[in-house]
């Protein structure tokens, strides 16, 4: 027999329970994101939980760190259907998307670089390929209808440009955690260096005008002492010169 009341106190209990596996990953973002070796300790702690407590949504360290890897993603792909560029939705400069999404979205990824470096110090590189999976056809899709309307360079991949991408967003997010950037500066200066790189070749790189020729060096005088160079066939010899006191190469006035 069900005692009046026990479902109520049943869903109570997965509602904590569910609210504190959130601290825990929200603690776990911020724990590795500051600092990518933090201890289950240090997110226990920052999480406001016990040890036990965490170890009882998270068996080890690696779920954890997968958790919240996860977590980003997903908040990663929410910025992404905010832009209202999905999968089905072929509407919208893609110039202008991306930097939007680059407005959006850098300063997530400079929080959770720690996190991701956490996680390719303990995770397998597939399962980190595998969690990235479904934000990566999204911009690769992306990049690939810019190609297709030829606002987008198409002599590399699309793949490559996503690479470039994600390393211009990893560098700014290095600087400004470093205090090399500044966080205001940082969306002008990645969506100038991507929105560039990935340009059409015409555009980004103007052919140069040629450069005219040198002029040639009029020949300089010989040294005294030099014996003067030989003229070159079928031409006329140079008239000698006249020396001092009214006399030529070898002659007297």
């Amino acid at each position: 027999m069900v005692r009046p009341g026990a479902g109520a106190a049943a869903g109570t209990r997965r509602a904590d329970a569910r609210q504190n596996a959130d601290k825990i990953v929200d603690a776990a973002i911020d724990c590795l994101g500051r600092k990518p070796a933090a201890s289950m300790v240090d997110i226990a702690q920052a999480a406001g939980v016990g040890r036990v407590t965490l170890y009882g949504h998270f068996s080890s360290r690696e779920a954890v760190v997968e958790a919240a890897l996860a977590r980003v993603i997903e908040r990663g792909q929410g910025t992404l259907d905010a832009l209202g560029d999905s999968d089905s939705d072929s509407e919208g400069d893609p110039r202008e998307v991306l930097r939007r999404l680059i407005e959006s979205s850098w300063m997530l990824i400079a929080q959770a670089s720690g996190v991701l470096e956490a996680a390719q110090a303990t995770l397998s590189p597939q399962r980190i390929h595998d969690l990235h999976a479904a934000p990566e056809r999204r911009v690769l899709a992306l990049i690939e209808r810019g190609q297709e309307q030829g606002v987008f360079r198409d002599d590399l991949p699309a793949a490559w440009l996503s690479n470039a991408l994600h390393h211009v967003l990893k560098g700014a997010a290095a600087d400004v955690n470093g205090g090399r950037l500044d966080p205001e500066q940082a969306p002008r200066f990645i969506t100038g260096i991507v929105l560039a790189a990935a340009a059409p070749q015409a555009e980004a790189a103007p052919r140069a005008a040629v450069a005219p020729r040198a002029a040639v060096a009029p020949q300089a005088a010989a040294r005294p002492g030099s014996t003067p160079a030989a003229p070159r066939p079928g031409s006329t010899p140079a008239a000698p010169q006249s020396g001092p006191a009214g006399t030529r190469s070898g002659r007297t006035t």
